[in-house]
């Protein structure tokens, strides 16, 4: 199945596909007009492409419906849609261009609204195959240099009717797709579902305080997510009728499990979290029945290997306050055993696309750790290990005991140096209520699965976070600053438990 064929499935269909928000007023197409907008794109997009370079068309565009013509565009034509993050500047976006091998690069919505109308009816003349390139999209960066992810159309086709599937989503569904539409989640977790069963989707760019009435004025169903988000959203006032939405189903990765509670509860809708990446090659999935922490349970094939001997590692050991007694011998990094799974590989980076792909498996850089039941707890990235006091910490499990905290909305926590050898822990928090630093030490003493070597050293209070488009936390820019210092630190004596 490719996505020609889905869209070209929906050609005379009148049932409405795309909404989006225009001076105030909700607008919609049909699927019908929606498929011949995108033909008519496609055509003129080929016009302008050179036979003998690869036909590549950056987009630069923010979340509306001239991006979402443009994906059906792609799916019709013979170009492949490289997606430009729109938060890149300069040297860094002109990088990107030049990896993709962008021909043209659009960055005005013109070219797209000016095909919703027209006389001509020509379908662009292209095969493609499930294996064809559909998109090019740039993973978000927070482990270095983003990396152009080759994205199929199998790649899209197969999520979309996957998560039909596991979700029940159907033709009468609303699709509410706020998410960048740069970004894989939009894509396949957004788009991908609706184009497989012909159901309406919905776009606007992402805002805690329009959440809600976008969802309202959309008739919205479904909606997904990828990082904070439901942070966001919960992070504004309580309204008595919150629950009084059409909203049904959330589905995203990254969340944490206090905020996956709340947010159902506050919007009376079921949210599933799924860990997944770009790359698509390693997922696992949360089950209501998973212990307190896990991520969840890996899809067959998924294990936890040592980097350094490609072994198994040992399962994870807890003591009787449930904290890991064997990180040294039981973290290790999340891989798919059996392959690259939906990896088709990274585009004209041929060292990053080795690293993945060590031994036939695909490694994904993530760190994590299994119990003898075979629960997944994630432990960080790859560069997120520390080392204090001769023991290896990992940087998640912390995180996630500082996100009970309820005054506590965000927590990164990351490496400084210690002035003897090794590691300190430092955490940056973004709080939702106040919070003392004696409050903070009384917290962390009744927390029996924290590890003495495992209490923050530094305590940076801090108002936002450095991200990535997708919301992801940039950990390198915090550590690159150094022991924080001055306002908004709290700093506890290196043997003590109070701060300062």
């Amino acid at each position: 199945m490719t996505v020609r064929n889905l869209l070209l499935a929906r050609a005379d269909d009148d049932r409405p596909a795309l909404r989006w928000r225009e001076a105030g007023s909700v607008r919609e197409l049909s699927w019908r007009e929606y498929v011949a907008a995108a033909a008519r794109l496609a055509t003129r997009l080929e016009e302008r492409l050179d036979a003998d370079r690869p036909p590549h068309v950056g987009v630069l565009l923010p979340n509306g419906p001239a991006f979402a013509l443009h994906l059906a565009a792609a799916g019709l034509g013979g170009h492949v849609l490289v997606g430009l993050n729109s938060t890149r500047r300069g040297e860094a976006l002109a990088a990107d261009v030049a990896k993709a091998d962008c021909q043209v690069v659009v960055d005005s919505p013109d070219l797209a609204l000016g095909c919703l109308t027209g006389a001509e009816d020509v379908l662009p003349a292209a095969a493609p195959t499930p294996e064809s390139l559909f998109m090019l999209i740039f993973t978000s960066g927070t482990s270095g240099s983003p990396k152009a992810v080759r994205v199929t159309h199998e790649k899209i086709t197969g999520p979309g009717t996957h998560l039909v599937g596991r979700l029940g989503l159907t033709s009468a569904d609303v699709h509410y797709v706020s998410m960048p539409m740069f970004h894989s989640n939009a894509v396949m977790a957004g788009w991908a579902p609706a184009l497989t069963t012909g159901a309406t989707f919905a776009v606007a760019g992402f805002s805690a305080r329009g959440f809600l009435p976008d969802v309202r004025d959309f008739g919205a169903t479904y909606a997904n997510y990828v990082g904070k988000p439901l942070t966001y959203v919960l992070a504004t006032p309580e309204q008595d009728d919150d629950a009084d939405n059409p909203l049904r189903l959330v589905f995203g990765n990254e969340a944490n499990e206090a905020d996956i509670a709340a947010f159902a509860e506050r919007f009376g809708c079921e949210v599933i979290d799924s860990y997944s990446s770009t790359e698509n090659a390693v997922i696992v999935q949360r089950r209501p029945d998973m212990p307190r922490g896990a991520l969840g349970m890996p899809l067959p094939g998924v294990a936890v290997l040592s980097p350094e001997t490609s072994a198994p590692t040992a399962d994870a050991v807890f003591d009787a306050a449930g904290r890991l007694t064997n990180p040294d011998e039981a973290i290790g990094e999340l891989v798919n055993t059996t392959g690259a799974g939906a990896f088709a590989g990274y585009y004209r980076d041929e060292a990053a696309e080795a690293e993945r792909m060590r031994g036939g498996r695909y490694w994904s850089g993530d760190l994590a750790y299994r119990d003898a039941a075979g629960w997944v707890y994630f432990a960080g990235r790859s560069g997120e290990w520390l080392r204090v006091d001769g023991e290896n910490l990992a940087a998640a499990p912390i995180e996630r005991i500082l996100l009970r905290h309820p005054a506590i909305g965000e927590a990164a926590v990351y490496a400084v140096p210690d002035a003897k050898v090794g590691d300190q822990v430092a955490c940056a928090l973004i709080l939702r209520a106040p919070l003392t630093p004696a409050a903070l030490e009384s917290f962390l003493a009744e927390q029996s699965d924290l590890s003495a070597k495992a209490w923050p050293r530094y305590v940076r209070v801090v108002d936002a976070l450095p991200r990535t488009a997708t919301n992801k936390v940039v950990k390198r820019e915090l550590a690159a600053e150094g022991v924080p210092a001055g306002d908004g630190v709290w700093v506890r004596e290196e043997r003590g438990t109070s701060y300062d």
